[in-house]
């Protein structure tokens, strides 16, 4: 269980054990003091707990009551966990959670101020609603999976930080806190309906706003921010490793060809008919050095260069080390929590199994 000064302490909130946005969304909760307790299978009943996906650093800092919920007494026992708790999260499909008995109208009978967030891919209504889905199929109706890639070939299979966690679990968490505050003020609880495919397409909010004015071609590697332009993108270095160019301003632009030595070439930055031949010259001139060489000759400047770690490199980067953005617990490299409140610091605790009757005394 966590502290009494962590910033979200004193709120309480069931997990339906899942994967996908739930874990992500409870362990961030978590970490910044909500004390969670995870209602997992038994091992016994099928599925059991979901170690396999990420669960020694997803589900961090909370303990684990095990009930089968498609049995009564187990079931009210649920029941009794929410008559003290201010939410819950669950990640099924729509309807689920009424056919096993515990729906937002069961919760919130039984606790008027209850928070029933709800995650899922497509929603909980559309003609998409009960079909199957992952990050991919998310991305895939929303403009955002078109828009990634090079121009002459299909979209990159992306990891699932747009969909699942992005427009997964942080609009999950933001409409889970936007609703506990509201029943603070009010003494009314609701239900969270937190969808991927509504939450990336907010995500995509800028390009939307760019397209109607001529600022963004709808066709992938087109654009100033997918690629296209070529000082937004990344190059391959003597090694075979790569560099992260970013330079978009004049000014850092500048900084960046002349660490190249092509200061001499009179770039204009913004004449996109020049862009394949500045292209061209900026990946022979990556070509010379080896990756870690160009890291540390741009190292003190602002041209926006930068090594693509991997992630056994990530965590011993100077400026991770020197924030702590990576920790090891229990032989396992994780991330710190964040963000990081200057009157409160996150924390971190073990999983760790707790009986219902524990449980029930505690919150009592």
């Amino acid at each position: 269980m966590t502290g009494k000064s962590e910033p979200l302490a004193g709120i309480r909130l069931l997990e339906i054990d899942a994967i996908g946005p739930v874990p992500l969304a409870a362990m961030l909760l978590a970490d910044m003091g909500a004390e969670i307790v995870r209602i997992a299978r038994p091992p016994s009943a099928g599925a059991g707990d979901w170690d396999d996906v990420g669960g020694d650093v997803l589900h961090r800092s909370r303990a684990v009551v095990y009930l089968d919920l498609k049995k009564d007494a187990d079931r009210e026992q649920l029941l009794d966990l929410v008559e003290r708790a201010d939410g819950l999260i669950e990640g099924y499909r729509p309807g689920v959670m009424e056919r096993l008995g515990v729906g937002p109208d069961v919760c919130l009978a039984r606790n008027p101020r209850f928070i029933f967030g709800r995650m899922t891919g497509w929603g909980q209504s559309g003609p998409l609603a009960l079909r199957a889905g992952h990050d991919i199929n998310y991305l895939s109706i929303t403009g955002a999976l078109h828009a990634m890639g090079e121009r002459h070939g299909p979209p990159p299979v992306p990891l699932n930080l747009v969909g699942d966690y992005g427009g997964g679990a942080m609009f999950l968490i933001f409409g889970m806190l936007s609703a506990l505050l509201a029943a603070q003020r009010t003494g009314q609880g609701q239900v969270v309906d937190a969808c991927i495919t509504d939450g990336v397409a907010s995500l995509m909010s800028l390009f939307y706003a760019w397209q109607p004015k001529g600022l963004w071609v709808d066709a992938p590697e087109s654009n100033l921010l997918d690629g296209a332009a070529p000082f937004y993108r990344c190059y391959e270095c003597a090694d075979g490793r790569h560099v992260a160019v970013g330079c978009l301003e004049p000014k850092f632009f500048a900084q960046m060809v002349e660490g190249l030595g092509l200061s001499d070439r009179q770039y204009d930055q913004n004449d996109r008919n020049g862009w394949p031949a500045m292209q061209s010259d900026f990946a022979a001139a990556f070509l010379t050095k080896a990756r870690d060489e160009w890291a540390a000759l741009f190292a003190a400047s602002d041209a926006c260069v930068t090594p693509v770690l991997s992630m056994e490199e990530a965590p011993h980067h100077a400026h991770n080390e020197a924030r702590g953005t990576f920790i090891r617990r229990n032989g396992i490299v994780q991330s710190a929590p964040a963000p990081r409140l200057s009157l409160n610091a996150g924390v971190i605790g073990e999983p760790s199994p707790i009986s219902i009757a524990e449980l029930i005394a505690d919150w009592s």
